[in-house]
C-alpha cells in the first residue's frame, strides 16, 4: 500500500469521478483543540471527503443535519465550514487515517492501530466527551464486541466515550429523526442538563 497522502486543499466541492479514485488512501486533516465539549470521531474517511478535504462531505450523510437537529450548531453548516465547530467546543477525527471507498475495506489491525492512535489523541487533548460515529468500528477498535449506542461504561483518559449511530445515508435502521434524538442525548450530557452515568477506566487504556 502507498503512503498515506494528505488531501489537497480547495478541492471542487463536487468530485469528479476521476478525482474520487485519486483520493484513496489520503487522508482529511483533524478539526480539534484542546478542552472541547466533544470530539467526534468518524470511521474514516470516504472519497468523497479525502477529495474535498473535508469531513462526512458525502451527499446524503447525515452527521451534519443531525448535529443542527439536535442543538449542537445554531444553523445547518457545511462540510466547508467544519473549523466552524472549534467555536462551540466542537471537533472531528477518524478512527483510521486512510481513506477507502467503503469501511470494509480496512483490515482488523487498522482498526486497532486505530484505537491505539486515538486513545493518545484524545489523552492529548482531552476532549470532555469523545463519540465515536459507527458502534461497528467501536467494537473493532476497542476490542469491545458487546458495545451498544449510547454511553459506554469506561474513559480514556478523564475523557467519557459515547458511540452514536453511523449516520451514513445507508444506515435505514436510524432515520433522520432518531438519529439526531440520540446526537441531542449526547449533547444533553455533554452540556449538563442531563445526567451520564459514572464510568471508570477502561482496561488498558
Amino acid at each position: 500500500m502507498d503512503a498515506v497522502r494528505p488531501a489537497p486543499p480547495g478541492r471542487a466541492a463536487r468530485p469528479t469521478r476521476a478525482e474520487l479514485e485519486a483520493a484513496r488512501d489520503r487522508t482529511v486533516p483533524d478539526v480539534v483543540a484542546d478542552g472541547l465539549r466533544v470530539l467526534f470521531c468518524g470511521i474514516n474517511p470516504g472519497l468523497w471527503s479525502a477529495a474535498t478535504g473535508h469531513h462526512f462531505a458525502r451527499p446524503g450523510n447525515r452527521f451534519w443535519p443531525a448535529l443542527h437537529r439536535s442543538g449542537f450548531t445554531p444553523r445547518l453548516l457545511r462540510p466547508e465550514e467544519e473549523r466552524e465547530l472549534l467555536g462551540l467546543g466542537l471537533g472531528i477525527t477518524n478512527v483510521v487515517a486512510r481513506a477507502t471507498a467503503r469501511a470494509d475495506e480496512l483490515a482488523p489491525q487498522e482498526y486497532t492501530e486505530g484505537g491505539r492512535l486515538l486513545t493518545a489523541r484524545v489523552e492529548r487533548y482531552r476532549p470532555r466527551w469523545l463519540a465515536v460515529v459507527g458502534v461497528t468500528a467501536y467494537r473493532a477498535a476497542f476490542a469491545a464486541p458487546k458495545a451498544a449506542v449510547g454511553p459506554q461504561p469506561g474513559r480514556i483518559g478523564g475523557s467519557r466515550v459515547w458511540v452514536l449511530p453511523n449516520p451514513s445515508g445507508l444506515n435505514a435502521h436510524w432515520t433522520a429523526q432518531t438519529l439526531a434524538e440520540e446526537f441531542a442525548r449526547l449533547r444533553a450530557a455533554a452540556d449538563g442538563t442531563a445526567p451520564a452515568p459514572d464510568a471508570e477506566p477502561l482496561p488498558g487504556l
